[in-house]
């Protein structure tokens, strides 16, 4: 039970990683409040499960890229978890494009979605940790922030940006025991890459040293390191999570 007592808000936690992490962490003994856009209903089920487990759950709809509602939503948290300990941000969408072809909107709704989320949320939060004096923040990341990808200059942009926002503000509350990490994983099997054709996948296996694609599990595993007490000496980070793409 690693994480124990702990209370952890986890932006876009209804599906994919995000889902993953939730439910690491709640098998874990962490208290969690998760957020949601549009499954309301999923999002209540998957509460209802969540609590049965023994610890606290919370759904919560709100939009991280809105700097109004990430703040509510921070104080609806505390008000009703008492403290928060562990944020991920994990919120995130992608509007596929080449640059010329890319939309003034596609550009936009990427930034704020991915990027500004981890602004607002992060911003927001640390008022609590940097009461508390402690405090982890984990922001998902992507190899395509690393190395870029054709076709994903935008979702590449955002993913770069939250690697030197992670790192900036590993600096920042260093001094008061508030850890920020980043995960930056490679292709994961997701609700996305299912109905990739299967010549694409092919050619995707053939850039993983490991040959296969990882899982969300395997994802929120990293992200339980950084969550723990195993990473107290752990800040400013990037891990890998790619089955050997990035070295």
């Amino acid at each position: 039970m690693l994480l124990k007592n702990k209370t952890a808000l986890v932006t876009g936690g209804t599906r994919g990683i995000g889902y993953a992490i939730v439910k690491k962490f709640a098998e874990q003994g962490c208290n969690v409040a998760f957020t949601y856009l549009s499954s309301e209903e999923k999002a209540k089920q998957f509460e209802t499960e969540l609590n049965a487990m023994g610890i606290k759950a919370r759904a919560f709809k709100s939009d991280a890229g809105s700097y109004a509602e990430s703040e509510k939503l921070v104080e609806e948290v505390v008000k009703e978890f008492g403290t928060i300990d562990i944020l991920v941000n994990n919120a995130g969408v992608t509007r596929d494009n080449l640059i010329l072809r890319m939309t003034e909107q596609q550009w936009d709704e990427v930034i704020n979605a991915n990027l500004k989320s981890v602004f607002n949320l992060s911003k927001h939060v640390s008022k609590v940790m940097l009461r508390n004096k402690t405090g982890s923040v984990i922001n998902l990341t992507s190899i395509v922030g690393i190395k870029g990808q054709a076709g994903q200059s935008n979702y590449a942009a955002s993913k770069a940006g939250i690697i030197g926002f992670t790192k900036s503000i590993a600096d920042e509350f260093g001094s008061r025991s508030i850890r920020c990490n980043a995960i930056a994983p490679g292709f994961i099997e997701t609700d996305m890459t299912s109905v990739l054709p299967e010549e694409t996948k092919k050619g995707i296996l053939a850039q993983i040293p490991m040959k296969r694609m990882g899982s969300a599990e395997e994802v929120a595993n990293v992200a339980l390191f950084l969550a723990s007490d195993l990473s107290t000496y752990v800040s400013g980070q990037v891990l890998s999570a790619c089955g050997g793409m990035c070295r």
